[in-house]
């Protein structure tokens, strides 16, 4: 070591200790593998929080919608305040709240203690995340350099999601489902104390908080998802559904208003102008929505009625990630030869396939033979389109606009999937107190007094009745998914008219982005 890299930085915000790209990368990539994981690794302890906790299924939901609905609406004010503040500075403030809101997450008692955690460790993430790659361009040079750079970070966010599903099937089945938040605390105190010692800070931007934008979008998309939940549960009559509704037309309205009049508005509506973004957008914000309800109701099925064990469930989901990580490489070598737009009509068509293969399931159902083969068709169509969709939602954007349109795509798979199992979540419980209302004579009549009492404490129906009831639930709300596929096929095929030609001045930064988890 040099004495120049033990002295005094000689600008503020310099690091204390330059010349080490290396651990500095490390740091950056470490945030976004916590964030990204940290949803496929809460995925698989559901049923074990549902069951700690005593959440009911639907209001199992909101343990994702919770984390997915802050992180997404607030994800684009994140990247904002890392320009006007300085990213480094921003970097650790995020990252200290996430790995805070994780202890309470794991601590938590009740549900409203863990909803408010999970919300809390969005804010964290929507924060840190943005800000994580902005460093890159902070700290490495231009050229080869960042593009390694680029390159590292974008295969930490892809293989962030099996590391999840394997570590939370661990720390689940060997310690408990506390642990898969537990896990972030020592990670996080390590990021914050090892990022201003290896990370440069960043050049302050002068600019304003959209602060009104930021909880009108965030707060209505909320009001949306708990206007269809709270339907499920209580019909579409019920006075608070309508409230929500209400709630939700006057707040995503006044967003809009308020995005058209502000000077910077969080989200530029200019970014919807061109009919292949917004189609992009479209694209993924669909198929995110039938992606978070896939994976959200076969942990469910694979746990409950297959009576697999955390691990196993966690292995159970990687041939997903193997397909999804296989097809995003043939479609980035593919890309310059046939356009995007046979990828993204042909990866929403496997999509749907895949989803609609799923519809068939019953409690007879056998991994192999039942859910295998539509996770591997859905995973396929996905990894298609992800690199795919990622390079045209920037594809004609002026240089310094790149990132505001990358971080709207990566905010509409968020908001979607929270959407989306919204809606899966409502045909899910229609469905399935329709089957419960069939499987209950034959409970009445066959069923042990163990049995009734168990149903007697918690209102629904134990195995093998409840197995019925729950697969029939998973298996109609998939046809939810099939139709939210459809629109994403419908979209590729007459809404998009990107060509070949347009993608030659992106074709080598396939690396440096990529969509959210």
């Amino acid at each position: 070591m040099t004495t120049s890299q033990l002295t005094a930085p000689s600008k503020p915000g310099a690091a204390r200790r330059q010349g080490r790209p290396g651990i500095a990368l490390t740091v950056i990539a470490a945030l976004q593998l916590m964030v990204v994981l940290d949803t496929t690794i809460v995925n698989i302890a559901l049923p074990h929080i549902q069951g700690a906790l005593e959440f009911t299924t639907t209001q199992l939901s909101w343990v994702v919608n919770a984390y997915t609905l802050t992180f997404g609406g607030l994800l684009l004010l994140g990247g904002r305040a890392g320009d006007i503040l300085g990213r480094r500075r921003v970097f650790v403030f995020g990252v200290l709240l996430f790995t805070f809101a994780s202890l309470l997450c794991g601590v938590a008692q009740e549900p409203w203690q863990m909803l408010a955690a999970r919300a809390l460790q969005g804010v964290g993430g929507a924060i840190a995340s943005p800000t994580a790659l902005a460093l890159i361009t902070t700290t490495f040079r231009e050229g080869p350099e960042r593009n390694r750079a680029f390159g590292i970070f974008a295969a930490v966010s892809a293989s962030g999601a099996a590391i999840g599903l394997l570590a939370g099937g661990m720390l689940t089945e060997w310690l408990n489902w506390r642990w898969v938040f537990y896990v972030n605390l020592p990670i996080g105190i390590l990021i914050a104390v090892l990022a201003p010692v290896f990370i440069n800070e960043s050049e302050r931007h002068s600019g304003r908080f959209d602060i009104t934008g930021a909880l009108t979008s965030t707060v209505g998309m909320a009001s949306l998802v708990y206007g269809f939940i709270r339907a499920s549960e209580d019909g579409w009559s019920d006075g608070l559904t309508l409230a929500a509704f209400a709630a939700a037309i006057v707040l995503l309205t006044a967003f809009v208003l308020t995005e058209r009049r502000a000077k910077e508005p969080i989200t530029p509506l200019r970014m919807f102008a061109d009919r292949n973004r917004s189609g992009t957008y479209l694209i993924m914000m669909s198929l995110a929505a039938a992606m978070f309800g896939m994976f959200f109701f076969i942990v469910l099925f694979v746990q409950n009625v297959l009576g697999y064990s955390p691990i196993t469930s966690g292995l159970a989901f990687l041939p997903v990630t193997v397909m999804i990580v296989t097809a995003a490489g043939i479609s980035s070598k593919l890309l310059p030869v046939l356009g995007p737009k046979p990828f993204l009509v042909a990866g929403a068509v496997l999509t749907g396939g895949g989803m609609a293969w799923l519809t068939a399931l019953d409690p007879g159902s056998s991994y192999a033979g039942g859910v295998l083969g539509p996770m591997l068709l859905f995973g396929f169509g996905m990894g298609l389109v992800f690199v795919t969709a990622t390079l045209t939602a920037v594809s004609g954007v002026a240089q310094h606009e790149s990132g505001a349109a990358s971080s709207l795509l990566n905010a509409t798979q968020m908001v979607g999937g929270s959407l989306g199992l919204s809606i899966l979540m409502t045909v899910f419980s229609t469905a399935g107190r329709d089957e419960a209302e069939r499987q209950l004579p034959s409970f009445l009549a066959d069923s042990t007094p163990a049995q009734k009492a168990v149903f007697e404490k918690t209102h629904e129906l134990p195995p093998p009745w409840g197995h019925q009831v729950l697969a029939e639930g998973i298996a109609t709300s998939f046809w939810a998914g099939v139709g939210l596929v459809g629109l994403a096929v419908l979209t590729a095929v007459f809404v998009l008219r990107v060509r070949k030609s347009d993608m030659e001045a992106l074709s080598g930064s396939a690396g440096a982005g990529g969509p959210a988890a």
